[in-house]
């Protein structure tokens, strides 16, 4: 098949399928064609908008989510490969009115300006300080590498998950991030 007819297949006519999902702890079926990506099913048919998309090829982190306990970049991934999976998405983190403290220490530090890019920067924080409660500069900064920020320079990210490594320590071994 040419370039020109795939173009040309209307979503009606790809094969899809029913999948269900455990989504922010609420069991979800949704319709997907089966070349749809998770973040488009998150974001367009689920409408959690959290989960931004950014460069489609798992480079800059703004698709970030948890698929089974994992962080995935879910611009790569198949949404009818998630089925029967536990998603969380960034809204499960935390809300306006009671921010996690990963989302609180990135809030105190300016860790954030626009916001695109924080999906991937709180997972990897919260993924981190799950594993090293006391990480150095250096740590933080391996653990964000797959993440991109147009915005802060990275500085008052690293801080951010400093910040949040202490409360974390400060609250308890087995704290919640």
């Amino acid at each position: 098949m040419s370039t020109s007819q795939a173009s040309n297949l209307s979503p009606q006519s790809t094969p899809g399928r029913s999948i269900t999902l455990r989504v922010n702890g609420e069991s979800r079926s949704v319709e997907c064609h089966d070349r749809q990506l998770l973040v488009e099913v998150v974001r367009d048919q689920l409408a959690l908008k959290g989960t931004h998309v950014g460069c489609m090829n798992g480079d800059c982190g703004a698709c970030t989510l948890e698929l089974d306990g994992q962080i995935v970049k879910s611009c790569l991934m198949l949404a009818a490969s998630a089925d029967g999976g536990e998603v969380n998405t960034v809204e499960s983190l935390g809300s306006p009115d009671e921010l996690a403290p990963v989302q609180e220490a990135f809030w105190n530090n300016d860790g954030f300006q626009c916001g695109f890019c924080l999906p991937g920067h709180l997972f990897a924080a919260r993924n981190l300080i799950e594993s090293n409660d006391a990480p150095s500069d250096d740590e933080i900064r391996e653990a964000i590498a797959g993440n991109l920020c147009r915005c802060t320079g990275y500085q008052s990210i690293v801080c951010s998950i400093r910040d949040a490594a202490a409360s974390a320590r400060a609250e308890s071994p087995r704290a919640s991030v």
